[in-house]
């Protein structure tokens, strides 16, 4: 089958964040909203149809995960990412994000250090800070068109903490972490005795020639400091379903996370997110093979415009996700002048680079899974207001 998702989905009045609160992010409607990560793509008819049939039922009472959910996840990850995982593993969260937070909760204490990589996805901040722990940053840099692990300083880093966050691809930058990268952050992290909690929510949206690694999947000795947390929300546009995994070998960390997760009451998740993620990685695997694809064309498209058209604008390219990081700072604007600049006169709306740590000031985050047209309209909106800005033609 072939997949059209050159078609415009009308997302406005669905109670769609993306698009329904841009008065209150933004300031206005008047902007294309390209900030929050999720895609403007159908998610996929064997999901929607999938639902439709358990709709048919019409009986939504308590419900459990079925083995066969289990084996649509052991099965897609060995065939993506060759990574043998067992159902005893798998734990649920309602997403990744409240999965960061139990784990913190779970796995430390009120003043512990954890250490992020910066620029990083902000709900990470959000994770560290709103639980009262001692967030440590260990800044990445930026070489030759990547965001790089800086070992020496994360070395010095890890003294006495408890945990390492890590985005793998990584969010905002894009890099998808080689295995020798990985091998010598998990060894790192062993050394120092500290526990690996590694979002790999964007892993299955990664561009040839680059191969995504599991962090747990490099040693055994690192899959027993490692807990990986992975969802089909990004691949298959369905983040409203809240239904993700944590996948954690080591029993003795896999029971402290069950526990609190069974304290507050929210393992049981619900009916539709079981039966939408079970069709995903049941049936998912050609259609995420037409969209790579399309996205690739996509981000193509926006460096080649970016370069030929809009120079001042520094398009880091990204080796996995659809987010792309746009170093904005030739256009010598403050982070709150270049958000207003792109809202005002640009009628874009994107994420402040700010938000994903103070390195990220003069960068803006820009989600180009949109139809061609939405993206070509986006780069040319941007390309008007930098020449009337400086008056170049």
């Amino acid at each position: 089958m072939k997949y059209n998702f050159d078609e415009h989905i009308n997302r406005e009045n669905t109670a769609s964040v993306k698009y329904d609160l841009r008065k209150e992010i933004f300031g206005t409607n008047d902007v294309i909203p390209m900030w929050v990560a999720d895609m403007d793509f159908k998610t996929p008819d064997f999901i929607i149809n999938a639902i439709k049939e358990r709709c048919n039922h019409e009986v939504f009472g308590y419900s459990i995960r079925p083995d066969s959910y289990y084996h649509s996840i052991i099965n897609w990850v060995k065939k993506l990412h060759n990574w043998d995982i067992k159902k005893e593993w798998i734990s649920f969260s309602p997403g990744v994000v409240p999965a960061l937070n139990l784990l913190v909760l779970a796995l430390t204490e009120k003043g512990d250090k954890i250490v992020l990589q910066t620029p990083v996805y902000h709900p990470f901040f959000y994770a560290i800070n709103n639980n009262n722990r001692q967030l440590i940053e260990n800044p990445l840099i930026f070489k030759k068109g990547r965001y790089c692990f800086d070992f020496d300083d994360l070395a010095i880093k890890l003294k006495d903490a408890k945990i390492l966050l890590l985005s793998n691809p990584q969010n905002p930058g894009g890099s998808v972490w080689t295995r020798d990268e990985l091998k010598k952050l998990g060894n790192l992290c062993i050394e120092n005795n500290v526990i690996i909690v590694s979002d790999e929510i964007h892993s299955d949206l990664v561009f040839k020639p680059h191969k995504f690694v599991p962090m747990a999947s490099i040693s055994d000795a690192i899959a027993n400091i490692t807990i990986t947390c992975i969802a089909p929300s990004k691949t298959f546009n369905m983040a409203a379903l809240s239904t993700s995994s944590v996948i954690i070998s080591n029993k003795e960390l896999k029971e402290k996370y069950d526990k609190i997760l069974d304290t507050i009451h929210v393992g049981l998740g619900n009916v539709f997110g079981t039966v939408a993620s079970e069709a995903a990685y049941t049936h998912g695997y050609e259609w995420l093979q037409q969209l790579l694809v399309y996205l690739k064309e996509n981000i193509d498209f926006a460096e080649n415009y970016f370069k030929e058209k809009i120079p001042q604008i520094k398009m880091i390219r990204p080796e996995g996700t659809y987010l792309v990081w746009l170093d904005c700072r030739e256009l010598n604007m403050s982070g709150n002048e270049l958000n207003q600049f792109f809202i005002e006169k640009a009628k874009i709306g994107l994420n402040k680079g700010s938000m994903f740590g103070t390195n990220g000031e003069g960068f803006l985050r820009m989600n180009v899974a949109c139809q061609k047209s939405i993206l070509e309209k986006a780069l040319q909106n941007i390309e008007n207001a930098v020449k009337e800005k400086y008056n170049r033609n």
